[in-house]
């Protein structure tokens, strides 16, 4: 079950808590891929360990960089159908990427983003969250896509549209490129709720309030 499921899990200076999430992961999804882009502590050993293949980047390139690894790795799998891109800090959550896979496979869908925002399980904060949801605005404005949450990691791709993606922006603004990518397919794609954790660890990596200014900042600039 889900052996065609591939998660890609960019990873860079995790080794608190990288293992416990590849381990939660593979007692459902088997196959998880960590990118390890240059991180300087022990996450590469500790994925590895923990049943991850793991891809090393030899410096620090950014996100969207490791994502596009993850793909390229993904890709020469004959066997996968489908990608999921998984933070490697704890925030998503293994039940909601098969209540995703799901959805997919019962409407026939090339594409689902996780969404924070259509439900209440995430607690966001009130200012992230308007900041975010001019990200999104922004984002819809700019591309051909629909989305309530166009900066949420949690995304399920099929074969076809991973193929067919070409990440060329290494930081934050990987994201609404690979939106916009998407948006200029002819493919079928839906939101589904997901839970995004905010810890005191996954806040001391980036998640606060300025991470968020930062989207926006750079959507604006770009």
């Amino acid at each position: 079950m889900n052996e065609d499921v591939w998660l890609v899990v960019p990873l860079y200076n995790e080794a608190t808590v990288i293992a416990d999430v590849v381990r939660r992961a593979r007692e459902v999804f088997p196959h998880v891929v960590c990118v390890d882009d240059g991180s300087a502590d022990d996450s590469a050993r500790l994925a590895a360990q923990a049943g991850a293949v793991v891809v090393r980047h030899p410096v620090n390139l950014g996100q969207g960089a490791a994502l596009q690894t993850g793909f390229e790795y993904a890709l020469s799998v004959p066997d996968m159908r489908w990608v999921v891109t998984f933070d490697a800090d704890g925030q998503h959550q293994v039940e909601d990427v098969v209540a995703m896979l799901d959805l997919a496979r019962a409407e026939g869908l090339d594409v689902v983003f996780g969404s924070r925002f259509l439900d209440d399980r995430t607690d966001a904060g009130l200012l992230k969250r308007a900041v975010l949801r001019m990200a999104v605005a922004y984002t819809n404005l700019t591309t051909r896509t629909k989305l309530t949450d166009a900066h949420n990691g949690l995304r399920l791709l099929s074969r076809d549209v991973v193929s067919r993606l070409q990440i060329t922006q290494n930081r934050m603004a990987h994201a609404s490129e690979l939106v916009s990518q998407i948006g200029a397919l002819d493919v079928r794609y839906a939101e589904s709720p997901v839970h995004v954790l905010y810890t005191d660890y996954s806040r001391s990596k980036g998640q606060s309030l300025w991470n968020a200014v930062n989207i926006l900042a750079e959507l604006i600039l770009r």
